[in-house]
């Protein structure tokens, strides 16, 4: 299981994009024989799409998208009201549900998809996310991984979500001030050691305009130097030990 955890957190170090991401944690379920999984972070704005990043399949996901099932998915109502993480399985073992909750099921069991182990995350920063492995049936080998490797598996997720929600919504929150696109993007290039003028030519603008930015997140950073904001910026976006 180290091995495992090892390669996971390098694999999200090295991740870039949703793409990578999926790959990394589709691995890692590999390796401790959980087949699918799906990552979902709702929107904070009101009738806002969810983001989704999932093994599952695509006409599935497309569907559940379209039809704004987190709305309706007793999963996801589930992991709204509780922190910890929970088994459910079809049925979602015998919890009341209405007939439409009781369709949605009947729909994802065609899809192979009939019992999970859910981590919701609540993290203080923002709208609710939920990873869930998630199986065709109940086998043994599904049953003992979690069994052994559910605090393993909740602090995956966590892992998860603290890069997956890096890549699908940038927070441009740096030390308690909000940064435009621009601030941000220039005191990023800043933070890899590019000057103005650097920053400049890559992002097709003005050095004059880059410098600008930069003095803007400067001042809301409440700093007199660039060495100093990127210092502020290194240590808010530094992912946790």
């Amino acid at each position: 299981m180290h091995r495992v955890f090892q390669a996971f957190i390098d694999g999200l170090t090295a991740s870039s994009d949703v793409d990578s991401l999926r790959t990394v944690l589709s691995e890692a379920g590999a390796a401790l024989d959980l087949s699918c999984f799906a990552y979902l972070l709702l929107s904070s704005r009101k009738g806002g799409s969810p983001e989704l990043i999932s093994t599952y399949p695509v006409k599935w996901t497309d569907h559940y998208l379209r039809q704004n099932y987190q709305r309706l998915d007793p999963v996801i109502i589930e992991a709204l009201a509780t922190c910890e993480p929970f088994e459910w399985g079809y049925g979602f073992s015998g919890r009341r549900l209405s007939k439409p909750q009781h369709g949605f099921f009947d729909e994802a069991a065609q899809f192979g998809i009939r019992c999970g182990f859910t981590v919701p995350i609540h993290d203080g920063r923002g709208p609710v996310a939920a990873v869930t492995f998630a199986a065709d049936e109940r086998r043994p080998t599904f049953q003992r991984c979690i069994e052994q490797h559910r605090h393993v598996l909740q602090l995956m997720a966590m892992y998860f979500h603290t890069y997956a929600r890096r890549r699908v919504t940038p927070d441009r929150v740096v030390d308690g001030a909000t940064l435009s696109a621009r601030e941000f993007e220039c005191l990023e290039w800043a933070a890899r050691g590019k000057s103005a003028w650097d920053i400049g030519q890559i992002l097709s603008i003005t050095r004059r305009t880059a410098a600008f930015h930069l003095d803007n997140a400067k001042a809301k950073l409440g700093v007199r130097s660039i060495c100093q904001a990127v210092a502020r910026f290194a240590a808010a976006k530094r992912p946790p030990d």
